[in-house]
């Protein structure tokens, strides 16, 4: 195995030594559109390898140049366009729906990891997923669920663990204690299953949870192999970033396998959760469930502990915003006659409108889902004229859309809560302008719950501590994974907040 190992880097170093080679010694001839560099036979291989480690930046400044921002992609035996056009993303994603599916390449680079579930399949596949994941979501308990759900979650874990880290004065990841309160939340939501990841310390369910990650990185991470073959040669002698994905998956389905024979044994009512409804048509397999399973702790877990991990950043260097958002728990509390710790209503979250376009204005700069892909089954062409050759991918690029000054102005880096506000109340935005929470037929059934539980959870833990991200003066380094994350985590000091001491006392 050692040999293989050997073998296989020799080749990455030689072709990577061609790469570059030919990167400083070939004339530069751009494509059509001005945007990406092209090269004969290599198209944007090389500048693509010298971007790799930045591809979200690399890709927004690429796309910020373009005329129409979107530009074409090519590399040896694939081509295909990106894009921060919101025009060209409601023809994919609504107006020409049909001609532009995951695709068999996105479903293959993913299928280890997430099989055919709602967020990796297609057609009638896809359909009857979203159809019977549609009616729990649109049950007239789940509000209520939800709420209770997070209610308990804040009081009996997330608050304690806060409380002793500020009482010992201990450095949290937040990014970390946010990902457990979100997994053990989306199972009890969807398979009435407690991992109690958040549980004690807040370090319990440690191997799965790193499982886990490993898992959506490395998977996301096939995607961006300079020599896309090398990813197969890889999985084939097991060797690589390959071995380590498929230990992470042989966890993760550990896992998702344990919570539907527990499920079964427990033989519950058919329209008890979400997984009941899966499991009360039998021909669906085990392999099928499991895949279920997977997706929606991913849906669940990653994106909302993404967007609240960098809202809290943010919120750290920007005290303004942080006293807005308090001033507006303060004036709802007076109104409703609560005091600093009461549990907030459904219709109470619903009246925090300043609170809701802070979270909507992290997520713009900070999109949970940053890039997303779909194939071209048919020859297009897009409203601002670019040609779609069938058999390419078209990916459009939600983060850079929250960094375009034609959609955002010349402040569009800064973060900004009151751009989404008009008198005083959050706005709507076009799902194809702020494609956060996708759009057109796939759009997410989640959105409200995903609100109700980062509302939730900010407010309560806003108006108890103080949170002072340590690396709040810098920019972070970003974790392209399936979702956007933040590299090495959110280490944060956490203080109690002296108007909350005063009211306890």
């Amino acid at each position: 195995m050692e040999l293989f190992s050997a073998q296989s880097f020799l080749l990455f170093f030689l072709l990577s030594l061609y790469v570059y080679l030919l990167f400083n010694g070939t004339s530069k001839k751009k494509s059509i559109n001005k945007g990406f560099k092209s090269y004969p036979i290599l198209g944007t291989l090389p500048e693509f390898w010298q971007n790799r480690h930045r591809f979200l930046d690399w890709t927004t400044e690429t796309l910020s140049s373009c005329p129409t921002n979107t530009a074409i992609f090519r590399r040896p035996g694939k081509t295909g366009i990106i894009t921060a056009n919101p025009s060209n993303i409601e023809r994919m994603l609504k107006t020409n729906f049909e001609n532009y599916p995951k695709g068999d390449r996105f479903i293959a680079l993913l299928q280890d990891f997430l099989g055919r579930g709602i967020f990796n399949s297609d057609g009638e596949l896809w359909k009857v997923q979203r159809k019977t994941a549609s009616y729990e979501f649109n049950t007239k308990s789940l509000r209520n669920f939800v709420m209770e759900n997070v209610t308990v979650e804040i009081n009996t874990r997330l608050i304690p663990i806060l409380t002793r880290a500020s009482e010992t004065v201990r450095v949290l990841d937040l990014q970390d204690i946010l990902e457990r309160f979100a997994f053990d939340n989306v199972c009890k939501l969807a398979f009435n299953v407690d991992p109690g990841c958040l549980g004690g310390d807040g370090t319990s369910g440690a191997e799965f949870m790193r499982a886990f990650e490993d898992a959506a990185s490395l998977s996301s991470g096939r995607f961006m192999y300079v020599i896309p073959v090398m990813a197969k040669i890889n999985k084939f002698l097991n060797i690589g970033p390959e071995r380590r994905l498929r230990n992470a998956i042989k966890t993760v389905h550990e896992f998702a396998d344990d919570i539907i024979q527990s499920r079964a044994e427990q033989k519950v009512e058919k329209e008890a959760d979400l997984l009941s409804r899966f499991m009360a048509n039998e021909e669906n397999s085990p392999e099928f469930l499991r895949d279920i399973v997977i997706s929606f702790i991913l849906a669940g877990r990653d994106t909302t502990s993404s967007a609240l991990s960098w809202f809290f950043w943010l919120l750290s260097s920007r005290p303004e915003v942080e006293q807005n958002i308090l001033q507006e728990l303060e004036k709802i509390r007076v109104q409703n006659g609560k005091d600093i710790g009461d549990s907030y209503s459904f219709d109470e979250l619903r009246e925090m409108h300043y609170l809701h376009a802070a979270i909507t204005e992290a997520m713009r700069l900070y999109p949970p889902v940053p890039i997303d892909s779909k194939a071209c089954l048919n020859d297009d062409i897009m409203p601002d004229g670019t040609f779609v050759k069938k058999g390419w991918f078209v990916s459009y690029h939600t983060y850079a859309m929250g960094r375009m000054e034609s959609m955002w102005g010349e402040n569009c880096l800064e973060f900004l809560p009151e751009r989404w506000l008009e008198n005083g109340v959050c706005r709507q935005e076009s799902p194809f302008r702020f494609p956060v929470f996708h759009a057109g037929p796939r759009m997410c059934l989640g959105k409200d719950m995903a609100y109700i539980q980062m509302k939730s959870i900010a407010a309560s833990v806003m108006e108890r501590f103080e949170i002072e991200a340590e690396d709040k003066d810098k920019d972070l380094d970003t974790l392209l994974s399936l979702t956007l994350r933040i590299k090495g985590g959110l280490p944060v000091n956490v203080r109690k907040r002296s108007a909350c001491v005063d009211a306890i006392n």
